[in-house]
């Protein structure tokens, strides 16, 4: 569903491409794994899930950075081989219209809101939460694990 007052926010090319460089140094808190599922490694970068076989870096984000009462840290992962960031920064990704929480955060990264997606879709919650004037912006996560998918901002 294509949308006009917001738009998704994939994981910065900077940041996966120091990610695979971090993995391929060595670096303690980066790992090299291997999907084993089809809906089991979600890439923050091109928002499509790995198929089994494919190599992914697993690495700690800061999603809200440090020093805030919301800063959080947690596990992604993007593709070992370079992908395409996702472009169609218009729409919701289909890969990730299920199984996704969404949080609505104001200018100082304070949680505002926050509600799983099911019923009505993403797009019903993202609207709701971004009538909301002091909503700066929306993360999407896991509702299962509680990861960081992407980012949502208004335009």
């Amino acid at each position: 569903m294509k949308t006009s007052n917001f738009r998704i926010v994939p994981l910065r090319t900077e940041i996966a491409e120091a990610a695979r460089v971090a993995a391929a140094a060595g670096a303690a808190d980066h790992r090299v794994v291997t999907a084993d599922s089809p809906r089991g490694y979600p890439c923050r970068h091109c928002l499509q899930w790995a198929q089994p076989g494919e190599r992914m870096i697993l690495f700690p984000f800061d999603a809200i950075p440090p020093g805030r009462p919301y800063s959080e840290s947690g596990p992604i992962f993007v593709h070992a081989e370079a992908c395409e960031r996702y472009r169609a920064t218009e729409e919701f990704p289909a890969a990730f219209r299920e199984g996704r929480v969404l949080r609505a955060y104001n200018s100082q990264h304070d949680i505002i809101a926050a509600e799983v997606a099911n019923g009505a879709g993403p797009e019903a919650v993202i609207e709701r939460f971004l009538q909301k004037p002091e909503t700066a912006f929306v993360h999407v996560r896991s509702a299962s694990h509680g990861c960081y998918t992407m980012e949502i901002e208004r335009i």
